[in-house]
């Protein structure tokens, strides 16, 4: 059988010197790629400004007669009049006495009577709670000899008073606002109602308690020890939606 190679010939020979020279060529491309610099190229846009030649009128210059303004009226000159004054005049001087006083000073002792001491009588208006006074205030049409008939009479009136002249607010009834109402307010000397206040759910149900209280007639004032005085009372109003 005959051999197709040439024994003589060696392949692997040179082998060596072949691959260094390609791993060089190698090399040398991979430094010029990472060596090699891009630049971004940024349009620049010039503009170019042209200025066309401006005309300049002259504006003329005219001159306006105006008329000068008229001379101020003549003011008639008034006469000096010369006074003449004496140089001197007499004056009085007048002496201030000191009101200073010293050791020496004496005071004078006096005895005062009780005549000469006056007494203002000053007329007070007390004011007495509506459970221990004397005679509490009479309302109209109330009639009794004794004290606790004429308190359960004002009561029953003030309460057939407001079932009379309460008016439910309509906006509360609308936002569904009921609730208790404590009034309190006096009755003066003269036996008008004054001074009402009231706390409440809310100030729309305060309002009406207070109008309905407002409305309340003039009363017989009660008494202490036979005088008028002010008694303060308190109720509550209950509203209630239906």
């Amino acid at each position: 059988m005959e051999r197709k190679k040439n024994p003589d010939l060696e392949i692997g020979r040179n082998s060596a010197i072949y691959f260094a020279l390609g791993l060089n060529i190698m090399l040398f491309f991979t430094w010029r790629l990472l060596e090699h610099r891009t630049f971004v190229s940024e349009s620049t846009v010039q503009e170019v400004l042209f200025f066309d030649e401006t005309l300049e009128t002259d504006i003329p210059i005219t001159n306006l007669e105006v008329a000068p303004p008229p001379p101020p009226a003549a003011v008639a000159a008034t006469p000096e009049v010369i006074t003449i004054v004496d140089d001197f005049k007499d004056i009085e001087e007048t002496v201030i006495e000191s009101s200073e006083t010293n050791q020496n000073d004496r005071i004078e002792e006096r005895e005062i009577s009780i005549e000469e001491v006056v007494v203002e009588e000053v007329d007070e208006v007390v004011s007495v709670p509506f459970s221990v006074v004397e005679k509490v205030p009479v309302f109209p049409g109330c009639t009794g000899t004794s004290n606790q008939a004429l308190k359960d009479c004002f009561n029953s009136k003030i309460n057939e008073h407001i079932r009379n002249h309460i008016q439910y607010p309509k906006a509360a009834v609308d936002m569904g606002i009921f609730g208790k109402v404590y009034v309190m307010f006096f009755i003066d000397a003269e036996g008008r109602v004054s001074q009402i206040k009231s706390r409440g759910p809310d100030p729309q149900l305060e309002r009406e308690a207070e109008r309905i209280i407002g409305l309340l007639p003039i009363m017989e004032p009660g008494k202490q020890r036979g005088k008028p005085v002010k008694v303060p009372y308190s109720i509550p109003i209950n509203f209630v939606l239906e």
